[in-house]
């Protein structure tokens, strides 16, 4: 299954999405989940659209497909920020409290090493919790 990059950014009121390689196809939404819904109507709406107009499509879309949600930095420990603490994120990543906050607030951009210790220490947890029962 081909993966599509969605950069996905929070702004003062609500979520905004787009797709690099599929220009001109955006969405927006109060939570992350309804842009998720949107952003799947707003692919199916604008691939039928194209195909109906005859314009080029990406080969990518021509398959199955999924659609992979990528957040920058700030948006991503805003997304988070009433779940974990600065602290929380501490352990997590292993990058003190104050530079988080400074990757928060958009005063600074994480290095690529620092965003991938934030990558690494989300996809840990979330694979941790996917086998947890009670």
């Amino acid at each position: 299954m081909k993966k599509i990059t969605v950069n996905v950014e929070l702004t003062d009121n609500n979520y905004s999405a787009y797709i690099d390689i599929l220009p001109g196809c955006v969405s927006t939404g109060k939570t992350f989940d309804d842009l998720h819904k949107n952003m799947k109507e707003a692919v199916a709406f604008h691939l039928e659209t194209s195909r109906e107009f005859g314009d080029d499509i990406p080969e990518v879309f021509n398959g199955i497909f999924e659609l992979v949600y990528k957040f920058d930095a700030v948006s991503l420990l805003q997304h988070y920020r009433g779940i974990f603490t600065n602290s929380a994120l501490e352990r997590l990543t292993g990058i003190n409290q104050r530079q988080l906050q400074r990757y928060a607030s958009g005063e600074t951009k994480p290095r690529d090493r620092q965003a991938k210790k934030i990558t690494n220490a989300f996809n840990k947890l979330g694979k941790e919790l996917q086998v947890v029962e009670l």
